[in-house]
């Protein structure tokens, strides 16, 4: 047979490997699987990180603490000056987070929006009657906003909710306290109820 002569159609079929037929069929014996250990036995399947029993090398890195990015609550900040330069809002009215996603001055409603109090240059005081409801205001902002006659309703993030922060109340300390932020309180106050007693 000659080179010319084996058709286009040769080698387009391959048969299956056999193993384990014996040791004339070239795969007996430990069939294809070396010899001894878990990846010849059945079952076997190595993990992704697994180097053979050496130190991994995501293990052979060095870690670095903690970290509460994840956890970083993000916000839309506005300026009262940026509000009162559209049209929507130069005669005052409602500004909510939905409103101002409207006018083009917030993208869109993936975080919460937070409310500060820098004006247009010149500018000392609010002359238009605004109700700001918001996530977060600051502190000089609902100066400005009640000053001008308007009203201010902070609705607090999810973590103010979960802790039990009221943004509104003038006493912002969160009532839903975790054991972390309890422990040693027990000791401390039967050591507090003591005192007096030993007097």
């Amino acid at each position: 047979m000659m080179i010319h002569d084996i058709t286009a159609l040769a080698g387009a079929y391959k048969s299956r490997k056999r193993v384990g037929r014996g040791e004339g069929s070239g795969h007996g014996k430990q069939s294809g699987r070396g010899s001894k250990g878990a990846s010849s036995r059945s079952g076997y399947a190595s993990k992704r990180s697994f180097e053979g029993g050496q130190m991994p090398y995501f293990r052979r890195l060095p870690k670095f603490g903690f970290t509460n990015a994840q956890f970083k609550v993000r916000f839309w900040t506005v300026n009262l000056g940026d509000i009162l330069a559209l049209p929507a809002f130069k005669n005052g009215g409602e500004v909510t987070r939905d409103a101002l996603i409207n006018a083009g001055l917030v993208r869109d409603a993936s975080r919460d929006l937070k409310v500060l109090g820098s004006l247009a240059k010149g500018q000392s005081a609010l002359k238009v009657k605004l109700n700001v409801t918001a996530s977060r205001v600051s502190a000089s902002a609902r100066k400005l906003i009640e000053a001008a006659g308007g009203k201010v309703n902070e609705t607090g993030t999810r973590r103010d909710k979960v802790r039990g922060v009221d943004p509104n109340s003038a006493e912002k300390k969160p009532t839903n306290l975790t054991k972390k932020l309890h422990r040693g309180g027990k000791k401390k106050a039967a050591a507090a109820a003591a005192e007096p007693a030993a007097e």
